[in-house]
């Protein structure tokens, strides 16, 4: 080393001297690419087709997938950390279906509809809360009993009825009276089959004319409870018509107040039973109240 010369700037062109050459890392390797340079990706490459499963003999089972690779479904990542959706009730989602189903039924403009397969308004009432019930508490009782079928009671009382029926009119009586027991009890027999027969039919009319109504209500209900109603108005005018005949002034009064009566309880009923507005309900009661009124109230049966 000569006088005057700097030591640090010779030891600087030494190691210039060994740098590799442009293109070439230590070692032998390729420097990585500039920033600026894109590389597209191989076939294979990230999962892509023709992709290879890395050798994981060596790890452990729960390290690895096991050579399987799960399909790509909507939901795989629905609710994975970092991932979970946000929705409503009823709102579709980007594959146009609702994670929590129809949610129509409880909306807000869900009405409950007398006759469904849904929840009933209450539980089933004995047959000595019912018959007294429907005089008592009429709405309350049509409300709870709108989707339960009462045929024992409508049936059973029914007949009771009509085997006293015939002794509330003034030429039957006197004919069941003055004929051998052989042959009155066919014909207490086969009148009160009559009035259950006719309770049936009256029922099965008001509840066909309901439902053209627009009514929704179920058929067994409405078909018994009007039988019933038939059946328990009738009752203090037959009582009195046993005693003093048909044509006593005050069964005739009788008459007409049970069948004001039996018109207010029916029209309830079918108003409650099928979700109508009582002017419908009326009107799906016409026939069965005109019979009544001509067959029955009257005594021209």
């Amino acid at each position: 080393m000569g006088r005057g010369q700097d030591p640090r700037a010779a030891q600087d062109r030494q190691q210039q001297g060994q740098q590799a050459p442009y293109g070439q890392g230590p070692y032998g390797q390729q420097p990585p690419p500039p920033h600026a340079q894109w590389q597209q990706p191989q076939p294979g490459q990230y999962g892509g087709p023709g992709a290879t499963q890395p050798d994981r003999s060596g790890e452990p089972e729960y390290f690895g997938d096991g050579g399987y690779q799960q399909p790509y479904t909507p939901y795989s990542q629905a609710d994975a950390p970092g991932h979970t959706q946000q929705f409503s009730l009823g709102e579709a989602d980007a594959y146009g279906q609702q994670p929590y189903g129809d949610v129509g039924q409880y909306g807000d403009a869900g009405v409950y509809q007398a006759g469904q397969n849904t929840a009933p308004s209450g539980p089933r009432l004995h047959w000595k809360q019912l018959l007294p019930g429907i005089v008592m508490r009429p709405v309350a009782t049509f409300w709870q009993m709108r989707d339960h079928q009462v045929w024992a009671p409508a049936l059973i009382v029914s007949f009771l009825y009509g085997l006293l029926a015939v002794f509330g009119f003034d030429k039957a009586r006197e004919d069941v009276l003055n004929a051998t027991l052989g042959q009155s009890i066919p014909w207490v027999l086969i009148t009160a089959v009559m009035f259950v027969i006719g309770g049936l039919i009256l029922g099965a009319v008001t509840h066909t004319l309901a439902r053209q109504l627009g009514g929704d209500g179920a058929w067994a209900p409405t078909i018994g409870l009007s039988m019933l109603i038939t059946a328990i108005t009738d009752a203090p005018r037959l009582l009195f018509a046993m005693f003093l005949g048909g044509d006593s002034p005050l069964v005739t009064v009788l008459g007409w107040l049970t069948w004001l009566a039996s018109g207010f309880l029916l029209t309830q009923m079918v108003s409650k039973s099928h979700d109508l507005p009582w002017p419908k309900a009326l009107g799906a009661s016409a026939i069965q109240l005109v019979a009544l009124l001509t067959l029955v109230k009257l005594g021209t049966l």
